[in-house]
């Protein structure tokens, strides 16, 4: 008898640690689900919201750089960075170079005061969208945001566990994307190569989804999942 209490009390023990770690650190449903629609409509809020796509190139949009112009320009991430630094993260150098700071000051910031700077004359994003839709994109930058300074390196390598990772891919991202991450047919390179090549844009895909796309947001699932998903990703075949 005291043994089989004591083998009960170490299972329940185990089961506790499980469920605290598994938890993500946003817990309520509707925060979460609220953060991940902002991370796509940060990603293309046009396309989210099946609004008119932008021809012209942003009023914010420096001179200086000629490499890209219109819609390409309008989306949160052409200056602010998939990694939300900016000009101090990954586009402090190439095509979406803008010298424009990122947003990692604003984590935790009053969403209002979010709201106020997406409204305003810099950003001109006034009556373009729902108070929905702005309320979803203000929690994905105050409470959605990630540190990816802790988890993607320098070299572009992913602190995850690849084989872990393996595992997750194979039974949550396989169906769409085929176990050598060819498909679908509608990707503009093999997934292995722009998952290697630009892993932060890969990890707001994998936590968030791809806008007006069928892709299952991991948000609501601890980050380690989505970073080992993305460790095993880089590991997939580069050229078809």
């Amino acid at each position: 008898m005291l043994k089989k209490i004591m083998t009960t009390a170490v299972l329940s023990c185990a089961t506790a640690a499980f469920v605290m770690v598994a938890i993500p650190t946003v817990t309520k449903a509707e925060d979460v689900s609220s953060i991940a629609r902002g991370g796509l409509l940060y990603d293309k809020w046009y396309k989210v919201i099946d609004a008119p796509k932008p021809t012209e190139t942003h009023k914010a949009w420096p001179a200086s750089n000629t490499k890209k112009k219109g819609d390409a320009t309008q989306r949160c991430k052409a200056c602010h960075g998939w990694d939300l630094r900016g000009k101090d993260g990954a586009y402090a150098t190439g095509s979406y170079n803008t010298g424009i700071k990122g947003l990692r000051g604003m984590e935790n910031a009053d969403l209002g005061k979010i709201v106020a700077i997406i409204k305003d004359d810099t950003h001109g994003y006034d009556g373009k969208m729902s108070d929905q839709d702005y309320t979803d994109l203000a929690m994905f930058i105050s409470k959605g945001q990630v540190d990816m300074t802790k988890y993607i390196n320098a070299d572009k390598s992913v602190n995850g566990d690849v084989a872990q990772g393996e595992a997750y891919y194979k039974t949550l991202c396989i169906n769409c994307h085929a176990a050598d991450g060819m498909s679908p047919k509608e990707l503009p390179k093999p997934l292995g190569k722009i998952a290697s090549g630009n892993p932060w844009e890969t990890l707001q895909k994998i936590l968030n989804g791809q806008p007006k796309e069928q892709m299952p947001a991991l948000r609501a699932l601890p980050l380690q999942v989505s970073l080992d998903v993305l460790a095993y990703t880089i590991t997939l075949p580069q050229e078809y």
